[in-house]
């Protein structure tokens, strides 16, 4: 039997050797810490599980539901996106509702790209940036995200003529893997440049409620004249640790989101109302477990970075996010072969930063989802197996 040659394009095969490794090594008694899956482990706040059981209990709950979401969903989200960045969204046109944004990353391509068509994707950026393109049989280029530029890419470096033939520009910030930000002063000039070469935009705002030490992260269509070029993807997975539930929305132009909803309305039904209804509870509630969120992943930030920074291995300590993006201590081959020394012989799971691209290499990406006796119990392992030169 074979299967259809898009497959090839797609990888995860640094993903599964290391879920290999922590198979193979849990199978001889380890204790692993998994710092790998990028999943929220705190439970939703309990007005929200509450809304959830009562939305399950409604007999209308169990139908089929609109493909572009419930109005009232929609509704919620607008407002969020309202008081939050001070954006106005009208709900019916420029709000989608997603199945998870991955739903909306994997499928957007297949709304804009044409099979040979370019995008510009980051490197390192999140896999289905390049998944999704390559389903719909499109080329990339690779923007480079360079730590000397903030881990921004340099659109100035950007040849013409692949400006010219791309259709489309991938940016996250805050970002999966980097835990870069960026401010709108770069949006500003990600807009004109979108508008010079006739492109779209699309922004994965994911994190953008974890963030630390007092910083707020700006939306890409705060911009003036940004709903003209563009849409971003959020969800409620991170912010309100409702990643099961699979549940995101697309916000912004009109014409895009009417794409991409032609593409899912052909595909599946829509996201189970209940999940939507408890959704509206977490937007429109109290925020204070997002507040507490942030706190307890700023903590586990402090300790993970300032614990391995005694040891001698120094990071940069991120303003967002739920990762650490580390690099690797001299002396190892790869980010495969340091993440692999790193699980067989300190039982402490960590992503090779190659899993994210090719400027990936030399660096690991760390996940902040356990407790914080076990970031300690991490350090505490790295440190009796590692020495690191300060």
């Amino acid at each position: 039997m074979k299967t259809a040659s898009r497959i090839a394009a797609l990888s995860s095969a640094v993903f599964s050797q290391m879920d290999s490794l922590r198979q193979e090594v849990s199978a001889q008694g380890v204790d692993v810490i998994n710092l790998g899956i990028g999943s929220p482990d705190r439970p939703p706040a309990p007005h929200v599980r509450q809304a959830l059981m009562e939305a399950l209990a409604r007999d209308d709950a169990y139908g089929y539901a609109l493909s572009d979401g419930l109005p009232e969903f929609k509704k919620a989200v607008a407002q969020w996106y309202q008081k939050r960045f001070q954006v106005q969204l009208n709900p019916a046109e420029e709000v989608l509702s997603l199945m998870g944004s991955q739903d909306g990353l994997g499928h957007i391509y297949l709304a804009i790209i044409n099979p040979g068509d370019v995008a510009l994707i980051p490197d390192p950026g999140y896999p289905i940036y390049t998944a999704g393109l390559m389903l719909a049989e499109g080329k990339k280029y690779a923007m480079p995200l360079l730590r000397e530029n903030q881990y921004l890419p340099d659109l100035e470096a950007i040849p013409v003529d692949i400006a010219h033939k791309a259709k489309m520009m991938v940016l996250n910030y805050p970002s999966n893997p980097l835990a870069a930000t960026a401010d709108l002063d770069f949006f500003e000039k990600a807009v004109f440049f979108a508008r010079k070469y006739d492109l779209v935009i699309l922004h994965d705002v994911a994190y953008s409620e974890l963030a630390y030490d007092g910083y707020r992260p700006v939306s890409f269509l705060q911009v003036k004249g940004a709903k003209d070029v563009g849409i971003e993807l959020h969800s409620v997975s991170k912010s309100y640790n409702l990643a099961g539930c699979r549940l995101g929305m697309a916000v912004g132009n009109a014409d895009l989101l009417k794409a991409l909803n032609r593409i899912k309305s052909n595909i599946d039904y829509g996201v189970f109302k209940a999940v939507q209804w408890a959704a509206i509870a977490a937007l429109q509630g109290p925020q204070d477990m997002v507040q507490e969120n942030a706190m307890v992943y700023q903590r586990r930030r402090d300790l993970l970075v300032n614990g391995l920074a005694n040891l001698g291995w120094k990071m940069d300590k991120p303003k967002a996010s739920m990762f650490v993006w580390a690099p690797i201590p001299s002396g190892f081959d790869s980010s495969f072969d340091f993440a692999e020394q790193m699980i067989r012989q300190a039982g402490v799971l960590v992503i090779p930063g190659n899993a994210f691209g090719e400027r990936g290499e030399g660096y690991v990406r760390i996940a902040l989802v356990v407790p914080d006796e076990r970031i300690q119990e991490a350090v505490q392992r790295i440190g009796k197996v590692f020495s690191f030169s300060s």
